[in-house]
């Protein structure tokens, strides 16, 4: 049996078939043709071609003779397309053949089963009477056989005829409908199409094969192109309801944002909270997609793409993008070359509990394919459509389930999905499967070939929809700038069903309203939106004035009942509402008609095919904010708290209406992934006085007090103060918005503004109020500096959502445990990190710290491309996980930074393995100052030469490479390898000394520049704060007023030198041209932009640079601190020396432009500094 799988010839390439086991088959037809070709090979029919053993064109068949037995024992599956030989394999029991009478007109109406190879059982029965007890009388076989021979000739002959007609210049576009012929007179004449097509493609005719397959489709083709224009054509921004104003999709459409990829893990967070991380992630991936390319073939890939899973949360546009790929097809506008579209949505799936084969199936849904009498589809090209596989229920299970292969055999619709999905049923096909996020794990990793994520709108594809909503320019900009004034909303903006629920509000009140009373907040936003919707059913459906209250009884009952069913319904996480459900909340059938009629913006009615309705409201937020409404209404007109299973008097100190708030406040907390973040959000705004004026009818008046608010405040600002996860810190400051409180956000940037930064002075709700400021400001976070704020790994933790959203981090942390490398290896796998360049230089964490970051550095979601790991306190066996993530094919390294680190000859060897990798896409490797001789680099030279595609730039110097070195500056010269640069010198045995002590240089206190208030001892190496004035001999390199001197040494390259001090002094690096005369601020070291400066005292360290202070979390007692300046790095780092450890303290990087010199400031006498020797 042939299983194998083989491409058509002259079939598109995206198309390739299974043929399944062969399975028991009839017995022998007893056809034999006049010609003995076939003898040894059978006509392939799926894959159109006969296998040949002769060149050249042959004779056609002469129809069907009954003068020779040669095919006596061949008969032709027509459904698998191959001849079997029963020498070869033996069919399971199958009928023999019937010897038909030629006095029986019985078969003159029926057609032979050309799929099953037989004929059908009644026929058999009603012959076998005919027939004789043996098979001696050959002559009525013989007659038999003659009027079969006829009959088979006749039927060629007549679509022959046809086919000939059709492929005529003259001749309509389209075969005649087969709709007039019964079932097994249709599919005969499909078989005999496949046929025909075969033969012809064999007579190497390959444009009239592909004419007669286009016209023999093209008049369905037309007919489900009409149908589906005329379903999607137009689409109702809130549901498409008779009455509605009709929009046009193409007039309307923006272009969304699609990338290709998509997370291995689920992300179970509210999906507010998904917009706002992407939202957070100015920086967009490489790859994207547009709608009509959704199939198309990556440059990168191979394979054809068969099945494209797209995710993306409620409302972000994936069923208008279905709906715009199916309408470009209809309208001739793209993707021509695929013969039929079927979009399927899983709510109408859903209903149909019957069971269905797969063409019963399309037939059902697109009746115009089975009034045309299409059974075959393997030799079209055919995409399914399933939008919304995560309302599918039951969930596909993928474990348990039967295989299928026949696309006739019948069986449940769930069943029916999977098989297709798996590529068992009609592997021809294309899928394009739509989901919500949390449902994609459905869809087995192996039968996707393409995960795509719709991301909604950028900020440009806002505007644009706007601008096509709105033809008035004035009013467009006028939107587009209120928007931008309003980070809550902006970002909703995101989601393009809320950019609708915008436009709609915003359109309304710049008819009345000025632009400084329009919505700021959600709730606000929300409020005003009922209000439209309220005033829409009053003047159209109602006949009232649009100056009538909005709120009229019949409307109120309807907000009433849609509240209780909102908030019943997201208690227990349901989208999607059925006829028992609405009962439940006091709603019938009919009433829920009325409303969905009434109000088709916020609640939607939708009906199957068989009349069954589903509801649900047009966006989850949208529930969300009925919900708030509902409980909020009913605490203040009747005193219940839904939110509280005990209707008892509060234990709490404070209001009742505010420990109603704090109910919600804990509630929301206690929510493992947010489901109800926005939820609180709606509730607190609508506790503000200001929001009830249009809410007055719905609610009686309260007596809601600014003491309620500050109440509620303060409980939020004391939850902050505990230790909370940054979402919900986050969601608790988008509360204090909704309130109007601003308090913490102002103070953090008042802070900020004073330039002295203190660690000490924030308490959890600042550093809380610093993420949130950072995350939610307008310049995309393209560095972040923890430098900046502090440098313990406390304050590290508080601020990785921060280092998630930058582009570039740069972290420097001197206590760095595994729970910090945990948290940072966290943000390399994070689906929504946008990093791509992680600085961790000066760092110690540690052999078993760097394999926990190695874990998320081989994650396939990690999208690191440069990683500096320089002078960071690891051993060689490091590079054990530095190796096994070169070697991770999800790997998207391309730089790496290991300068100075002690990795020895061993440690090269062991990362030498990463490098020869296949995998491994290095461009830039930095080994310099790394303790490698000639023996490690001769490891390095064997794996660039089984690598040597990627590698660019290789930086040795400050090594001792020896002849090794001179091999690799050979081999750029070498036209195979890409390796531009090869950076040795300088090199030698100097240089194979551990830690920066190897650019000792040692300095001179310089006599000429040294202040009248210090005094120079042993040898021009120490200096210390006097009272009595010292007299030195004027010099205009002196400073004047400021206790200072500075080192009489330049520096270049790279040095290393250490400080004894005592006291409290500045320990500097500087510029030759700075100011030394007058009592200017600007002398002093670190208050100008030509000198950098660590303060050293007492209570800790600080540093200064141009005159901005920065208060460093580290305790400090007299001691000694070495200073590493790097000059073409741009780097001057200080570290506190420890028996003889380096402790980082801080680092500046810059850009020097002119050399350097050392330099100090003793602040109060009796401190002191000492040049140390090395």
């Amino acid at each position: 049996m042939d299983q194998s799988e083989d491409r058509e010839e002259g079939a598109p390439p995206w198309k390739t078939t299974h043929r399944p086991p062969t399975g028991p088959g009839p017995g022998p037809s007893c056809v034999s043709m006049k010609t003995d070709d076939s003898m040894h090979r059978g006509i392939e029919f799926k894959r159109r071609r006969v296998p040949q053993t002769q060149p050249g064109p042959g004779p056609g068949p002469s129809c069907v003779s009954v003068k020779s037995d040669d095919s006596m024992e061949k008969w032709i599956h027509f459904k698998r397309g191959h001849v079997c030989d029963p020498h070869v394999h033996r069919p399971g029991p199958g009928p023999e053949p019937s010897f038909l009478s030629m006095k029986s007109d019985d078969s003159m109406g029926r057609g032979i089963h050309f799929k099953t190879g037989r004929v059908p059982q009644t026929q058999v029965e009603q012959q076998s009477s005919e027939v004789p007890s043996g098979l001696q009388d050959q002559t009525q076989l013989d007659s038999i056989f003659k009027l079969l021979e006829e009959n088979i000739c006749t039927f060629v002959k007549n679509k022959l005829k046809k086919f000939h007609q059709v492929l005529s210049p003259d001749y309509p576009e389209c075969l005649e409908s087969l709709s007039d012929e019964d079932e097994e007179h249709t599919r005969s004449s499909e078989a005999f199409l496949r046929i025909t097509l075969n033969f012809l493609r064999r007579m190497k005719q390959e444009e009239l094969a592909e004419r007669l397959h286009s016209r023999s489709q093209s008049g369905l083709q037309r007919e489900l192109k009409r149908n589906l224009q005329q379903k999607f054509e137009c689409v109702f921004e809130g549901i498409a309801k008779a009455g509605n104003p009709k929009t046009l999709l193409n007039q309307i459409y923006t272009e969304l944002y699609i990338t290709e990829g998509g997370a291995t893990e689920v992300n179970q967070d509210h999906e507010v909270r998904q917009i706002e991380t992407a939202s957070r992630n100015p920086h967009r991936p490489q790859t994207t997609i547009t709608c009509e390319d959704i199939f198309k073939t990556p440059p990168n890939r191979d394979q054809p793409i068969r099945l494209v899973l797209t995710k993306g949360v409620a409302g972000i546009g994936k069923t208008v993008l279905t709906q715009k790929f199916s309408l470009d097809w209809a309208e001739d506008k793209a993707n021509q070359d695929i013969d039929f579209i079927f979009p399927f949505t899983f709510r109408e799936l859903n209903v149909l509990k019957q069971k269905f084969s797969l063409v019963e199936l399309v037939h059902h849904f697109f009746t115009e394919t089975k009034e045309a009498g299409i059974w075959i589809f393997e030799d079209l090209r055919v995409v399914f459509i399933l939008d919304g596989l995560d309302e599918c229920r039951p969930p596909l299970d993928f474990n348990n389930t039967q295989i299928l292969t026949d696309v006739t055999e019948s069986t449940s619709v769930d069943v029916l999905l999977m098989n297709l999905i798996r590529g068992n049923l009609l592997p021809s096909a294309r899928l394009w499967i739509t989901t919500r996020s949390a449902a994609a794990n459905q869809i087995p990793a192996q039968c996707v070939d393409m995960v795509t994520e719709v991301r909604g709108f950028t900020d440009p594809q806002k505007e644009e929809y706007f601008r096509k909503r709105f033809k008035d320019e004035e009013k467009t900009k006028t939107i587009i700038s209120h928007i931008k004034t309003s980070r809550s909303i902006h970002i909703m903006c995101h989601i393009p069903v809320f950019c609708w629920i915008t436009a709609t509000v915003l359109e309304a009140l710049l008819k009345t309203t000025e632009r400084r009373r329009l919505p700021k907040t959600l709730t606000d936003m929300y409020i005003h939106f009922l209000v439209v919707q309220a005033k829409v059913k009053n003047i159209k459906y109602d006949g009232r004035s649009g100056t009538d209250p909005h709120w009229s009884p019949q409307t109120m009952k309807i907000i009433v009942l849609l509240g209780k069913l909102a908030f019943e319904q997201l208690k227990k996480g349901n989208l999607i509402f059925y006829e028992s459900d609405l009962r439940e909340c006091g709603l019938d059938i009919r009433s829920a008609s009325v409303c969905s009629g009434v109000f088709t913006e916020v609640f939607r009615e939708e009906t199957g095919l068989h009349q069954d309705k589903r509801f649900c409201f047009i966006h989850l937020s949208v529930q969300e904010f009925l919900a708030a409404l509902h409980v909020h209404r009913t605490f203040i007109n009747t005193g219940v708290n839904l939110l509280s299973e005990e209707q008892t008097t509060p234990q709490r100190s404070g209001s009742a209406e505010a420990q109603f708030y704090q109910t919600a406040v804990d509630q929301a907390l206690e929510s493992p992934n947010g489901h109800l973040d926005l939820f609180l959000r709606f509730l607190l705004g609508l506790s503000l006085p200001t929001n009830h004026g249009l809410l007055q009818g719905l609610m009686r008046k309260t007596g809601s007090s600014s003491k309620t608010k500050k109440e509620t405040v303060e409980y939020i600002k004391e939850k902050m103060n505990k230790k909370l996860s940054v979402e919900k810190s986050i969601n608790l400051f988008h509360c204090l918005n909704e309130l109007g409180d601003r308090s913490l956000v102002d103070w953090i940037q008042q802070y900020l503004r004073g330039g002295d930064i203190n660690p000490y002075d924030l308490s959890p709700a600042h550093w809380s109020a610093l993420v949130f400021m950072l995350l939610s400001s307008d310049k995309d976070l393209d560095e972040f500096d923890l430098n900046k704020y502090s440098n313990t790994e406390e304050v590290l933790l508080i601020l990785l959502p921060v280092v998630k959203a930058s582009n570039k981090a740069v972290l420097t942390v001197y206590d760095l445990s595994e729970r910090g490398c945990e948290g940072l290896s966290s943000v390399l796998r994070s689906q929504s990190s946008s990093l791509t360049h992680l600085e961790l230089s000066n760092m110690d964490p540690k052999d078993s710290g760097l394999k926990i970051l190695s874990d998320g550095l081989r994650s396939p979601d990690c999208k690191l491309e440069t990683l500096r790991l320089s002078i960071c306190d690891l051993s060689e066996r490091s590079c054990e996980g530095l190796s096994s993530v070169l070697r991770s094919q999800s790997c998207s390294l391309t730089h790496l930074d290991l300068d100075n680190m002690d990795l020895k000859d061993s440690g090269l060897k062991i990362l030498s393995d990463g490098l020869r990798s296949p995998d491994c896409k290095l461009e830039t490797l930095r080994l310099s100052g790394c303790l490698i001789t000639e023996e490690g680099c001769s490891s390095l030279v064997s794996a660039l030469k089984s690598n040597p595609s990627h590698l660019r730039l290789l930086d040795l110097s400050y090594n001792h490479p020896g002849a090794s070195g001179q091999e690799l500056s050979a081999l750029v010269e070498d036209p195979h390898w890409r390796l531009d640069t090869v950076r040795l010198e300088p090199s030698g045995v100097r240089w194979l000394r551990p830690g920066l002590r190897k650019y000792f240089c040692e300095l001179t206190l310089d006599p000429n520049t040294v202040n009248e208030e210090l005094q120079l001892s042993e040898n021009n190496k120490k200096v210390e704060g006097v009272y009595e004035v010292q007299s030195y001999p004027e010099h205009q390199d002196r400073f004047e007023y400021r206790p200072q001197l500075m080192c009489s040494t330049g520096l270049t390259g790279r040095c290393y030198w250490e400080v004894q001090w005592s006291g409290e002094v500045l320990i500097s690096v500087t510029y030759r041209g700075i100011r030394r005369k007058g009592d200017s601020e600007v002398c002093g070291f670190g208050r100008n932009d030509q000198s950098w400066s660590l303060r050293c005292y007492k209570g800790g360290y600080g540093v200064w640079h141009n005159n901005k202070y920065t208060h460093l979390r580290q305790s400090s007692s007299s001691g000694t601190v070495s200073v590493y300046v790097d000059c073409p790095a741009g780097s001057v780092s200080f570290y506190r020396v420890s028996s003889d450890k380096l402790i980082h303290i801080y680092t500046f990087k810059t850009t020097f432009t002119e050399p350097l010199l050392g330099g100090f400031g003793l602040s109060e006498p009796g401190s002191t500094v000492c040049l140390c020797v090395v």
